[in-house]
């Protein structure tokens, strides 16, 4: 069965390219998972004393289980159909290839779709006995990789090192002196990055050559600095994903190239925070056509 996953309705969920919920034929009875992660305590004993020292506390991942009931009314054939396309969903390649993850997205009333990255672990008939009628009750199992949710929509901006090419932050009226246009050597270059969300937002980058030795970094973020100990040639390209449990540095779509990223840079901290952003990026090129490409998906801490 092929079903339109591209726009989805109120009480709609997308489980791995499988469209479920209201309008469909596949009822949602309850959904575990969507209120506040686990936690992951920190805290340690105090020796000799009674009570403990309050760590850090780190969230663990989302799991989601709903509860639904395939309803073919008369058609036992269809529900099993149904049951089918549910079942292949959680049996792609995705669950061979490292790092590569299924896409859960919901609609709720009065919100866009969010989405969640994770595996689809499986799904179960709870019951046949009723499967002659058209109905089989099942249950959906979605393991996240991450507490936060998505924007189901990617946002992005693209920079030169040359202030008078176009995209990235512009010229802003009223102009001011000293004011400097056109570069060739070491320049910054800003971009304005928006994270509509609540939590910060994790930006996959990708920087195309010719360029020597880039440097990347937001602006009032002391350890979002990324500094590369690269060249990189006419077309050539080194992307970067910051994104936890994929974290990489890939040259020219080939094997890691982590090794290019200089002591200090930290994947794990180049974050863009809630609301309004500066990046910047600085390198070597006397060409002034290099690039700097940044995306990524706002982020919430609810659904």
């Amino acid at each position: 069965m092929t079903i339109d996953t591209t726009n989805l309705a109120d009480w709609q969920i997308d489980v791995a390219g499988v469209r479920i919920g209201h309008g469909t034929d596949v009822l949602i009875e309850d959904i575990d998972g969507i209120g506040t992660p686990g936690k992951r305590a920190g805290d340690r004993a105090i020796p000799g004393e009674d009570g403990s020292y309050p760590g850090r506390d780190t969230l663990a991942p989302r799991e989601i289980r709903i509860r639904a009931g395939i309803r073919t009314p008369g058609d036992a054939a269809a529900a099993f159909d149904r049951l089918a396309d549910l079942e292949n969903a959680a049996d792609t390649r995705v669950r061979l290839t490292p790092g590569a993850t299924d896409v859960l997205r919901i609609r709720r009333p009065g919100r866009l779709p969010r989405r969640q990255h994770g595996r689809l672990i499986g799904v179960q008939a709870v019951s046949i006995a009723a499967a002659a009628f058209g109905w089989i009750p099942i249950e959906i199992n979605f393991a996240g990789s991450d507490p936060a949710w998505y924007s189901d929509t990617t946002s992005g901006l693209t920079m030169s090192l040359d202030t008078s090419g176009h995209s990235g932050g512009g010229i802003t009226a009223p102009l001011r002196a000293p004011m400097t246009t056109g570069t060739a050597g070491t320049t910054a270059r800003p971009g304005w990055a928006v994270n509509t969300g609540n939590r910060p937002a994790w930006p996959a980058l990708r920087i195309t050559g010719p360029v020597v030795n880039p440097r990347v970094w937001i602006d009032g973020q002391p350890d979002a600095v990324l500094n590369f100990a690269v060249s990189l040639g006419a077309g050539e390209t080194l992307d970067v994903e910051t994104r936890p449990g994929v974290r990489n540095v890939v040259r020219n779509g080939q094997g890691s190239a982590a090794t290019v990223l200089t002591r200090g840079s930290r994947l794990d901290l180049f974050q863009l925070p809630p609301g309004r952003s500066e990046v910047r990026w600085a390198a070597q090129d006397a060409t002034g056509t290099s690039r700097l490409a940044l995306i990524w998906r706002d982020a919430y801490s609810a659904l």
